[in-house]
């Protein structure tokens, strides 16, 4: 019986060996046919640690006008003080404080305040009040109830409006079948409509903007938001420059998310969009890009993105500007300039040219005295700037040409002309620290004064804007 048992037991091995063989030769077959599926790569959120203190008025974060704050940690509790606490004569506020931190800021300037506040999860029940800062006791008045908020939005969570998002967006992402035909058609002509009419400069597609869940907003019509309200959005209220506010940002949801808060001041101004070209590649690119505001409040960066990609940065009329864009393989880019120069621009573009030999930078805006060599004053910002980017770029050395507009009467005067503005310029940059030996100098030779002053007569073209060109002859 034990021999027959073993028997039976042997055969079954062997069955079950084979089986699992030809299995494995089936997914074998199967995969080798298959293309391995791409891995999916998902951006890394760099996430702020709130500070543990930052629950108590007198810790409060700062924040930079017009610069997100966020996505934070959840706020996690009262702090060491419950600062505030509703009662009876001041029903607006919070019952008290569940998970809260505080933020300060000062207005740069006389405007409306807008709060933008992205919650990581929109069923957290968050609310905020803003106080304006009156002096050194402030924090003390809050405890006390003796400062009242300049802005209260208490409102609960709209559960029902939620729900009925979250059941739509959910339909809008069921697949819709379409005959498999007419989308291959579609997509050979646009392709087709694409190698046809390629334009020399790309498209510019911005990336859709991250919705704010509640905040303060000029447009919203609701003054204030009371516990028994729900809604959003209150509406903005008036700040003049150098007032510093606080504010005061709860989650009453247990086991709730953090957020992204923005705060800016909302004036008269105009948001050209800035890009950057690599006209090389013909695409656009992204660089690490500072912009420096200089107003009657002081300096302060608008823009500090080491991995700007475009977008449109917001400029106040008469106000002066530094800007500083870099990236490995280009030249950086210095520029001074006055808000008043670009308020008709749509675009702001500048071209970004690689740190290789022959490449060229073409200047318009210096300027000469009466036609001759002499630099006038008008001319240093653009100089400076250029001054500025040879100084970052300490291995490069680069000709400096000088150019006329000329009908060639006399063509040998004006070859001398263009090389004397040459070498006003190279006198420029030696004295502002740029080492003479990195610098050479030419001017137009006496057959290319000859050839403009033809097409200017014969053809009727039009001089050309160049007064001075740098090309770069070495990059050691």
């Amino acid at each position: 019986m034990k021999r027959f048992l073993v028997s039976i037991l042997a055969v079954a091995m062997v069955f079950a060996m084979c089986d699992a063989q030809a299995q494995t030769k089936k997914k074998k077959s199967g995969t080798a046919k298959k293309k391995p599926e791409p891995a999916v790569v998902v951006p890394e959120v760099k996430v702020v640690e709130l500070p543990y203190n930052s629950n108590d008025c007198i810790f409060a974060i700062p924040l930079q006008i017009g610069v997100p704050y966020g996505p934070t940690t959840a706020p996690d509790g009262a702090g060491r003080i419950q600062e505030v606490k509703a009662d009876k004569a001041h029903p607006n506020l919070f019952d008290y404080e569940h998970n809260s931190v505080w933020y300060k800021f000062k207005s740069p300037y006389n405007g409306d305040l807008e709060i933008m506040i992205m919650q990581d999860n929109e069923w957290d029940d968050y609310d905020f009040l803003v106080y304006k800062n009156t002096g050194p006791y402030f924090s003390n008045n809050v405890i006390l109830n003796k400062q009242m908020p300049v802005a209260v939005n208490l409102a609960a969570v709209d559960s029902n409006t939620l729900a009925e998002a979250a059941l739509k967006a959910t339909e809008q992402q069921k697949p819709q079948h379409s005959g498999q035909n007419g989308s291959a058609t579609t997509r050979q002509g646009s392709a087709q409509g694409q190698r046809q009419s390629q334009p020399e400069q790309p498209v510019y597609t911005p990336p859709p903007a991250p919705k704010p869940t509640i905040g303060m907003r000029t447009d919203a019509t609701a003054k204030m938001l009371t516990k028994k309200q729900t809604g959003r959005f209150i509406k903005s209220i008036p700040v003049r420059m150098g007032e510093e506010y606080f504010i005061v940002l709860d989650n009453c949801s247990r086991n709730g998310r953090g957020h992204t808060i923005t705060v800016n001041v909302h004036v008269d101004a105009f948001e050209p969009l800035v890009l950057f070209y690599d006209y090389k590649a013909k695409k656009y690119i992204d660089v690490d890009l500072i912009i420096l505001e200089k107003g009657p409040g002081g300096e302060r960066p608008i823009v500090k993105n080491s991995n700007f990609a475009g977008g449109k940065v917001k400029f106040i009329p008469g106000y002066n500007y530094t800007l500083y864009a870099k990236r490995e393989g280009f030249f950086s880019i210095y520029r001074d300039f006055n808000s008043n120069y670009f308020m008709r621009d749509t675009v702001m573009l500048y071209r970004m040219n690689r740190t290789e030999k022959g490449t060229i930078f073409q200047i318009t805006d210096v300027y000469f005295d009466g036609g001759g060599s002499e630099l006038l004053p008008q001319s240093d910002t653009t100089l400076m700037n250029y001054v500025a980017m040879f100084r970052n770029h300490p291995d490069v050395t680069f000709l400096v040409k000088g150019y006329v507009q000329s009908y060639a009467v006399n063509p040998k005067a004006d070859m001398l002309l263009s090389l004397d503005r040459a070498k006003a310029v190279k006198e420029f940059f030696v004295k502002n620290g740029i080492a003479e030996e990195r610098i050479t100098t030419t001017g137009m030779s006496q057959n290319e004064i000859k050839r403009m002053a033809s097409a200017a007569l014969d053809k009727g073209e039009s001089f050309s804007d160049v007064k001075i060109e740098l090309i770069i002859t070495e990059m050691k």
